[in-house]
């Protein structure tokens, strides 16, 4: 364990360099905060939803996106083609059911949702994206996934005091990335211009660049709860198109 948390280190102090460009995707503003009904997150609610693949607002196109060892789903349902707030549900597969564990107020791309992401857009990919690797300004708080603290995840004080904590915790979202390295890699196998960086991180008020933002509770749950031995995917997109 010691030599991997050393490589991934390493790696990390390597991105450091390119973390003003990678964290394009992740900045921004506009939007607004989303509380629910009561005006409160929660977690841990129970719900559950009839079959296999039964997640609730999600078509047969996405659902055959679905790898077939995937326990754990963070579904992302965005309001609106264009619109930067969404909810994220946490759902478990126990047995044929999936299980709700999990339900926050969030923001995605400012400009909203698109199924052809390109770098700059200020919009979220819509898709199924596996789940790998963590990381953060903050020491691990007890993540299952590998886990990388480091300086570098600190975004740039020219974004100003609502970014400050951004990036205190992240789970990368396998867009246009490498598995298995840390969130901050500036690798992107697919070519820059279609944009990468793309992560679950902690939510200033509005929409980012093309990330998902959660509150601070949501993310430590996130960070504790996803088990690589249980293939997390995160499932995201405006519910017109997850519904399809």
């Amino acid at each position: 364990m010691r030599g991997e948390s050393a490589v991934r280190a390493a790696v990390a102090a390597t991105a450091c360099g390119a973390l003003l460009v990678s964290l394009a995707a992740c900045g921004g503003g506009g939007g607004g905060a989303h509380p629910d009904a009561s005006g409160k997150n929660h977690s841990r609610t129970a719900a559950r939803a009839p079959g296999r693949h039964g997640l609730p607002g999600v078509g047969t196109r996405l659902l055959g996106r679905l790898p077939a060892d995937s326990r754990q789903v963070v579904a992302v349902y965005g309001d609106g083609n264009d619109s930067a707030r969404s909810t994220v549900d946490f759902y478990t597969r126990r047995g044929s059911a999936w299980e709700k564990g999990g339900t926050w107020s969030a923001h995605n791309g400012k400009k909203g949702w698109t199924t052809d992401h390109h770098e700059d857009d200020d919009r979220s990919p819509v898709g199924v994206f596996t789940l790998s690797d963590a990381g953060g300004v903050l020491p691990d708080p007890g993540a299952r996934l590998p886990y990388t603290a480091s300086a570098s995840f600190q975004a740039p004080g020219y974004w100003g005091p609502a970014y400050r904590h951004d990036f205190d915790y992240v789970i990368a979202i396998d867009y246009n990335r490498v598995k298995g390295a840390p969130p901050n890699d500036p690798r992107r196998p697919q070519g820059e211009s279609k944009g990468g960086s793309i992560w679950l991180h902690m939510d200033h008020g509005s929409g980012t660049s093309a990330c998902v933002s959660l509150p601070e509770s949501g993310m430590k749950f996130l960070l504790r709860a996803l088990d690589p031995k249980l293939h997390p995917v995160v499932v995201m997109g405006d519910r017109a198109d997850l519904r399809a």
